[in-house]
């Protein structure tokens, strides 16, 4: 009897240790090929996210000041920065003006890259190397080093045609658009150039068009780079702040970006930064929408790209 109930316990004891030993094992391979980059990756979060707490911590500051905000806040939760932001600076047209302007050239700049990128990379005429080789290097020298010439052909259009001219949003508009060809339309003639040119001819023997062939054929399949061109135009626009600060000086006319860096001119930088962090979050809601909006045709499109390749 002592035998038989011995037998059972012994050999278990001694079948739970290989188990343990394999247990360990593999917990330290999961640690050596997986597990430090689990731990990488949490580094890079805490990174991350650090700006972010720190901005809504000083927005949400009562005290309102730079050298009270703490990464946690030490004198409670308040409202009262946004309140003040609101009541004391025009937030909701800069708000409204940066949409307007940074929508309406994002627009435009897809729609003419895009016109531009299907003419280079499927007809062949004269001038069609040296036009993307103008285009490339042109991308090279910023736009503000021909401020001083905007200015004075701006003075001008101010005078003739105020509508389009200084302190109004239709003027840096039109600003924006004298640099919408450059780096998108190369990036969008690259796309092109991955499709077949079979869909053309096949088109072409159909009796289709070159304006139905882009509209109809084409535009389609280049979605993706689509959606990347304009998320980055929308958010090249909102953050703009050189050609608008010259371009903008009226208080109502000024995009979140001048008007934002108003608030810490001067001595009012400790004063206003709750109020300016505030903004700041307000700020990339917009920003954080279209990325959402577009993020589905992004991954659709790299989805879509890997399986051809």
């Amino acid at each position: 009897m002592t035998a038989l109930t011995g037998t059972p316990v012994t050999g278990g004891t001694a079948g739970a240790l290989p188990a343990d030993r394999n247990g360990n094992g593999r917990s330290r391979r999961w640690l050596v090929r997986v597990g430090w980059r689990h731990g990488v990756a949490v580094l890079a979060v805490l990174f991350s996210l650090f700006p972010i707490v720190f901005v809504l911590s000083a927005a949400l500051n009562p005290l309102g000041t730079l050298s009270s905000t703490a990464l946690v806040p030490s004198s409670g939760v308040s409202f009262g920065n946004f309140t003040e932001l609101f009541g004391r600076t025009a937030f909701e047209r800069w708000f409204v003006n940066s949409l307007l302007i940074a929508g309406l050239a994002a627009l435009a700049s897809i729609i003419l890259s895009a016109l531009a990128a299907y003419a280079f990379s499927r007809m062949r005429f004269r001038g069609r190397r040296v036009g993307l080789l103008s285009l490339l290097l042109i991308q090279m020298f910023p736009q503000f080093l021909a401020i001083v010439a905007i200015f004075l052909i701006f003075a001008t259009i101010t005078d003739l045609w105020p509508a389009i001219g200084f302190n109004t949003p239709w003027g840096l508009l039109l600003l924006y658009l004298g640099g919408a060809l450059g780096v998108n339309t190369w990036l969008m003639k690259g796309f092109f150039d991955t499709l077949p040119r079979e869909l053309d001819e096949s088109a072409t023997m159909d009796g289709a068009t070159h304006t139905q062939i882009f509209f109809r054929i084409m535009l389609p399949l280049v979605a993706p780079i689509l959606a990347v061109t304009g998320l980055l135009a929308f958010i090249g626009t909102v953050n703009e702040f050189l050609m608008a600060n010259v371009f903008l000086t009226d208080t109502e006319s000024k995009t979140l970006a001048v008007g934002m860096y108003g608030l810490l001119q001067g001595d009012e930088r400790n004063n206003n930064f709750g109020i300016f962090a505030a903004a700041t979050l307000l700020t990339a809601i917009p920003t954080v929408v279209v990325f959402q909006f577009l993020q589905r045709y992004i991954v659709s499109g790299l989805t879509a790209g890997a399986v051809k390749g």
